[in-house]
């Protein structure tokens, strides 16, 4: 596989968007909602979004995406306040295949941009593969919550 381009997603990707989220349900893999317009509101055009990247094959089939959003008071996974909040979702095709890595770079460059002190993902406890990917990414587990492992990646040391 080629190496995926990456950009920030634009309104125009929620379609894109939405078709890495149905295959997900599809393969098994995810239960929440995948239409175009809980992608554009949830994590195109969230008010808490600090950036949602897309992964592009060359002929321009959206591969994933990964989410960055502000963690506000009241959020759903109870993060601490003034970090971020990640979400990875990847095309079960496109998998191993560098695109979720090339993704964190992405949003890692917008969260030190942001200033962020740390990134929280919050995991599925049956998902092998997440839980996977986010230690090779240098996140560790800081905390357990019902059906979930909370791991956090420290941006800066502050």
């Amino acid at each position: 596989m080629d190496k995926p381009i990456i950009r920030a997603a634009v309104e125009a990707d929620a379609e894109g968007i939405a078709g890495v989220l149905k295959a997900l349900v599809a393969a098994g893999k995810r239960h929440k909602p995948s239409d175009a317009l809980f992608a554009l509101s949830h994590y195109i055009s969230d008010p808490e979004r600090i950036r949602c990247s897309i992964a592009l094959a060359p002929d321009g089939e959206v591969l994933g995406f990964q989410s960055l959003k502000l963690a506000t008071e009241n959020n759903p996974y109870e993060v601490a306040v003034g970090w971020g909040i990640i979400g990875t979702h990847i095309k079960p095709t496109a998998a191993r295949h560098g695109v979720a890595r090339a993704l964190f770079e992405s949003t890692l460059a917008a969260a030190q941009q942001k200033g962020l002190p740390a990134i929280d993902a919050t995991i599925g406890a049956n998902n092998p593969e997440g839980l996977g990917y986010y230690e090779a990414m240098g996140f560790r587990e800081y905390r357990r919550m019902e059906g979930a492992v909370c791991k956090v990646f420290r941006v800066s040391e502050d």
